[in-house]
């Protein structure tokens, strides 16, 4: 049976207290080696303080936890493309359900939290204690967590500090940890809120500020003069009059009867202070530190198509595909490893959330053609012209298989009209079949076959996998066929 976090902390601290040589001098080395991990706790904290940066972690996060993951076996050829999709496996279900409380999407999100927001994310492994397989991943607050250096081995393990106060000794195969490296501590992560801590506080306490201004009746703060000592009894009277006429929004503007005293204005009032000026500059410093694309936080002033689109691209290829990358890099060589002989040949990845760029699609398809209408008017062959600027073979209405040499015009017009209906008719998706011992002689001749859309390729292929003709469910064996995209040529790129 899986043990659950605080049953593999508990049982782990009890059965490795005594032989555990690092815990008596963490304390020696993780407070004078390197920076600690003071303030983390205010870290996390302040995604519920500042609206922007709530926003922006909060969307990183969840665009993370929404992207798709897949668990392949490798090929001989080292190509991505054929690779083979595994369906079962231990290391699959235990991504898809990490533990009992949280899917896959939820742990995901809280790692991404932590990631943005200190620069960390620490996950614990709960093994099976007779088998030592990894059953249950569970996210841990980065405050919680502290490297333990050793002079010799550079890593000892880990403390884990409980709710209670309670340090739990973890071996290093126990903790998965995933960082942004510190420049002066090998041992820790860094963070934009790091840097952001003081422009934080300054937007924070700019909104109290603001809020306390309309509970003092919307006017500004002012002093009021006795030009006599007052003794405790009349200065608590006064106190409690004043507040009980005037504190507060249903009492603003009342008009004030001061016996023996004068009201005193202050001299800074809201406008002077300028907090809105100081809270448009506070969220340009928080975006800037995140690198943040402006229309992502749902800004509309001055954001056209264009910016949108782009933006929407750069925080998909810059933000959240490098952190997906970690997370990647720590299930393939983290996780994986703990499976043994069961993990080797197998890889983790996932589909890439960043949005096509279809005008620049249909610029380079333009150029293309373009080039192999040149091509072909210089009397090259146009099948072997069409493969050379990676268009796919498409055959030309009215016009005989090959180009006659005297008609090289004809050719050429042909080839240069590649836009509009003729470059929507390009033969864009293509079938895959894993050809082996156990594939069928259907889904061998359909190896190949070029489809003009996703409609169509998806027709023979429901959900982009398994040819509907396939005739190996007979036999007990699964289609492996795909149906895909056909990939552009590292010149095109």
């Amino acid at each position: 049976m899986a043990r659950t976090l605080l049953g593999a902390l508990t049982n782990r601290a009890t059965a490795t207290a005594t032989p555990v040589p690092f815990a008596s001098r963490a304390a020696q080395y993780t407070r004078g080696l390197f920076g600690s991990s003071r303030g983390t706790t205010a870290q996390l904290d302040s995604m519920g303080s500042v609206s922007t940066l709530f926003a922006i972690v909060n969307r990183t996060a969840k665009a993370e936890a929404g992207v798709e993951w897949k668990l392949y076996r490798k090929a001989a050829s080292g190509k991505k493309e054929d690779r083979i999709e595994v369906t079962s496996h231990a290391a699959l279900d235990l991504w898809n359900a990490p533990n009992p409380f949280y899917t896959q999407s939820e742990f995901v999100e809280a790692g991404a939290q932590h990631k943005q927001l200190t620069g960390e994310q620490w996950w614990v492994v709960a093994q099976h204690e007779s088998v030592n397989l990894p059953l249950e991943l569970w996210p841990v607050r980065p405050d919680r967590m502290r490297p333990v250096p050793d002079p010799a081995s550079f890593l000892s393990g880990y403390m884990y500090t409980g709710p209670d106060g309670q340090e739990i000794a973890l071996r290093k195969e126990d903790v998965i940890f995933i960082r942004t490296p510190h420049p002066t501590d090998p041992y820790r992560g860094i963070g934009p809120v790091q840097a952001l801590l003081t422009d934080l506080d300054a937007v924070r306490y700019s909104a109290e500020w603001n809020r306390n201004f309309f509970l003092n009746s919307a006017e500004p703060g002012g002093i009021i003069e006795i030009p006599t000592h007052l003794g405790d009894r009349e200065f608590d009277e006064l106190r409690e009059r004043w507040n009980e006429q005037h504190k507060g929004i249903a009492n603003a503007h009342r008009v004030a009867i001061l016996e023996h005293g004068k009201w005193v204005d202050r001299k800074f009032t809201q406008r002077d202070m300028q907090f809105v000026e100081l809270r448009d500059v506070g969220r340009e410093i928080i975006r800037e530190a995140f690198g943040f694309p402006k229309p992502m936080t749902g800004a509309v002033d001055d954001v056209n198509r264009a910016n949108g689109d782009s933006g929407e691209r750069m925080f998909a290829r810059w933000l959240v595909v490098p952190d997906l990358e970690a997370v990647r890099d720590a299930l393939n060589h983290r996780l994986l490893p703990l499976y043994g002989v069961t993990g080797k040949g197998l890889e983790f990845d996932f589909v890439s959330p960043v949005p096509e760029d279809v005008e620049q699609e249909a610029i380079q398809l333009t150029a293309r053609t373009t080039a192999a209408a040149a091509l072909v008017g210089a009397g090259y062959d146009p099948a072997g012209v069409l493969g050379a600027v990676g268009l796919p073979d498409i055959p030309f209405k009215g016009l005989p298989a090959a180009r006659p040499a005297t008609e090289p015009t004809a050719w050429q017009d042909a080839v240069a009209g590649l836009t509009g209906e003729d470059i929507e008719a390009a033969m864009r998706w293509e079938a895959v079949a894993k050809i082996d011992d156990n594939t069928c002689e259907a889904c061998a001749d359909n190896d190949g076959r070029l489809y003009r859309n996703r409609a169509a390729a998806y027709k023979d292929y429901p959900g982009g996998r398994g040819y509907v003709k396939c005739t190996g469910a007979k036999y007990g064996n699964e289609c492996r066929c795909v149906v895909r995209k056909r990939r552009k040529t590292e010149d095109d790129e």
